[in-house]
């Protein structure tokens, strides 16, 4: 190993054959969903990362910034079912999951019980402000997410193929809820910062508002589905990203770098270097390639990391978040040579 990779690699512009559909499949996404939200480009490939890695996504930001519109957008663009569920401190894990209920039958009088599916039968799921979720219901969703079945009754009942769940929470309200444990964090692929839109951005979403002289329901637009085989074959040409062997060696320095940095209480897992590859993985497919390069994982840390990493309190009081001590730990590792 001699010379780092070059920068004519990194930002290759011809997308092999074999990426075809990732390729229109993001074309295709950016275009239609700029049609609905203005702004948000990095949240929007996030979650469809999380979609084609078979992941589910936190999205943590203050209300009115369009994350439960991005997701119900997403949802109708790529023909899947959507469901939405608005967590309170009441909801019961029959809410989510579904009951079995008792049909009475004809003159007789008998019955018989039928199982009465819950919202997380669908393929995409909301579950706005997670955290105002009794622990109980956090841990039959997130069961849910792990195991991708329900049992109900002694029988197992799978979930959706492409059921991926969309949790949202506030940054700033934490008046009522019940903060998920680092356990429960780290079921979920990404966490998604959604940041206020730019002073342009901003100026966009109200001339739509009023040139479309309503609310700009997302039943407004007319969004082209993408054909399921597409989307199946985007999620197969992820999965066939090549990776050379310095780069399984700079992921792991990375997530093991974690686990001895001065600030951080908890450093990441096993399970965060493996969603760091995956998410990685996508991230090239993205930017048209069919190999990983470093700069594919750099873009990954942070949203795959931030949630999995917990920080001393005196760091904490130092000024010191999630983020900023990442890309410290980004800076110290030696990116691969060849």
């Amino acid at each position: 190993m001699s010379d780092e990779i070059p920068q004519d690699q990194i930002q290759n512009t011809e997308t092999p054959e074999r990426l075809r559909a990732t390729s229109q499949l993001i074309a295709h996404a950016r275009q239609e969903l700029g049609r609905v939200i203005a702004g948000q480009s990095e949240v929007i490939e996030e979650v469809l990362i999380a979609v084609l890695c078979q992941g589910h996504a936190l999205l943590e930001g203050v209300p009115g910034i369009a994350k439960t519109l991005i997701v119900k957008s997403l949802g109708k663009l790529l023909g899947l079912g959507f469901q939405r569920v608005q967590a309170t401190p009441d909801l019961m894990p029959a809410d989510i999951l579904g009951t079995t209920i008792l049909r009475q039958g004809g003159d007789s009088g008998s019955g018989t019980f039928t199982f009465h599916a819950g919202p997380v039968f669908t393929d995409l799921l909301l579950v706005d402000e997670i955290n105002r979720m009794p622990p109980r219901t956090q841990a039959a969703l997130l069961e849910c997410m792990e195991e991708r079945q329900v049992t109900s009754d002694g029988v197992r009942r799978p979930l959706p193929g492409w059921f991926t769940v969309f949790a949202t929470q506030n940054p700033v309200d934490f008046e009522g809820t019940y903060p998920l444990p680092e356990a429960q964090l780290d079921r979920f692929l990404l966490k998604i910062r959604v940041a206020y839109p730019s002073e342009a951005e901003e100026l966009q979403i109200l001339e739509r508002h009023h040139a479309g002289s309503g609310a700009g329901l997302l039943e407004d637009f007319q969004l082209a589905p993408i054909p399921a085989d597409l989307l199946a074959a985007a999620r197969a040409e992820v999965r066939s990203i090549r990776i050379e062997p310095e780069l399984y060696t700079y992921i792991l320095a990375l997530t093991r770098r974690t686990r001895e940095w001065p600030a951080l209480l908890l450093g990441a897992s096993p399970r965060a270097a493996l969603s760091l590859m995956r998410v990685a993985q996508a991230s090239a497919a993205f930017d048209g390639r069919d190999y990983l390069v470093p700069d594919d994982v750099k873009r990954a840390v942070q949203p795959v990391l931030r949630h999995r990493v917990m920080l001393k309190p005196e760091a904490e009081l130092e000024g010191f978040d999630a983020d900023r001590v990442l890309t410290d730990v980004i800076a110290a590792v030696p990116v691969p040579r060849r």
